[in-house]
């Protein structure tokens, strides 16, 4: 009997067994899991950031991140603790992955909806207020300045924006920070569709917006160059991320290096997603997670989102009392960084009022605009705080 008591306890199920914060955590990459393959919410993330959590809780498995001595080598982490912590020091730890996803994601943007309407920056703008808000709460609920800052930015909706900023802010929160940023990115066709409609009229809802000019190659070839000078001067701290994000989209725009564009919007940005989602999943495990502290971000990051997409919407509601050509304000949602995922679910909201009314170009204005306003607002609490 000792025998078999002895075999059983050498496995994993005994540890599960013992500590019920295993399964919870391993049900809670079942979720991901579920909404990524069977409700298509962002699965290119919450796939292997969900599996990477349920290896993480596999007791004894050494497949989850753990605290390594700081004077290790990376040679000394990967015979030590495995692959996955290799991946995590080497790639998240340093913040090496997020603006090779920024140049993933400007070789992927247009930025010509944004330039044929210059008004629709400030629903980006709009949007922040949302990450500020959430600063000042979370300041007063105990956290401190950089744990704060790091938290708050989950309200931009920008996974790679929030591991940046809390790799180097607050380290220690990175998974749940990670987690709570991609899971609301997944979850915005559940969470903006109320906001949307609780702001709105039905009326203002079926506004349309008539298309604007034409822009030329050369403005979108000029306007990425222009951008990153400005921003790198004002914050030299946003300059890898807006610095890697213009010049993927110069590689799209310039149409002279298809082969690198290709590369950086296909191959590139699927292996780096990858890593970092199984990486980040792999941070999960339940002694790091099941704390009142994570519920408490998971909760600061869902008012954060909330306030963002409202901010969006009122701005827009106050550029229609002070000017005669209208805009229809659900598009002040898209203001979050959810590329494209916040403009598609304004898309379907307005044609849920009026079939004829498309609404997708209008609203990727705000939404690249989203993505700029939120890697300069890490910028500011970076060279603020770090």
């Amino acid at each position: 009997m000792d025998l078999f008591q002895n075999i059983f306890d050498m496995t994993g199920f005994g540890s599960l067994l013992t500590n019920p914060g295993y399964i919870i955590m391993i049900l809670i990459g079942c979720i991901l899991l579920f909404l990524g393959i069977s409700k298509k919410y962002e699965p290119l993330l919450l796939v292997p950031i969900g599996f990477g959590i349920i290896i993480a809780n596999i007791p004894n498995s050494n497949l989850g991140v753990v605290p390594v001595d700081p004077s290790y080598s990376l040679i000394q982490i990967a015979n030590e603790h495995g692959i996955i912590n290799l991946l995590y020091y080497s790639l998240i730890k340093t913040g090496f992955l997020p603006p090779l996803i920024f140049m993933g994601i400007g070789a992927l943007t247009d930025f010509g909806p944004m330039l044929k309407n210059l008004r629709l920056v400030f629903f980006g703008a709009a949007a922040q207020i949302g990450i500020f808000s959430v600063l000042i709460i979370a300041s007063f609920l105990g956290f401190d300045n950089n744990e704060a800052a790091a938290l708050a930015i989950i309200g931009g909706a920008d996974g790679p924006t929030a591991i940046y900023v809390s790799s180097i802010l607050a380290p220690e929160l990175l998974g749940a920070i990670a987690v709570a940023a991609y899971s609301y990115m997944a979850l915005v066709p559940l969470i903006q569709p109320p906001i949307m409609r609780l702001l709105t009229t039905n009326s203002e809802r079926t506004i349309r917006m008539v298309q604007l000019r034409e822009v030329s190659q050369k403005e979108k070839i000029v306007f990425p160059i222009i951008l990153v000078f400005l921003v790198g001067m004002m914050l030299p701290s946003a300059a890898p991320l807006i610095g890697m994000f213009c010049l993927g989209n110069l590689m799209r725009e310039s149409l002279v290096v298809e082969r690198l564009s290709e590369v950086v919007q296909n191959s590139l940005i699927n292996i780096v997603t990858i890593f970092l989602g199984l990486a980040v999943g792999s941070k999960l495990a339940a002694d790091q997670f099941l704390t009142p502290e994570t519920l408490g971000i998971l909760s600061l990051g869902i008012i954060a989102f909330s306030i963002g997409t409202a901010s969006g919407i009122l701005m827009a509601k106050l550029m229609n009392a002070l000017s005669k050509n209208k805009i229809n304000p659900l598009i002040g949602a898209a203001g979050v960084s959810a590329v494209p995922m916040a403009a598609r679910v304004v898309n379907k909201v307005g044609l849920e009022n009026d079939s004829q009314n498309f609404l997708l170009m209008h609203a990727m204005g705000p939404n690249v605009a989203g993505v700029i306003g939120s890697a300069v607002a890490a910028g500011v609490m970076i060279q603020l705080l770090a």
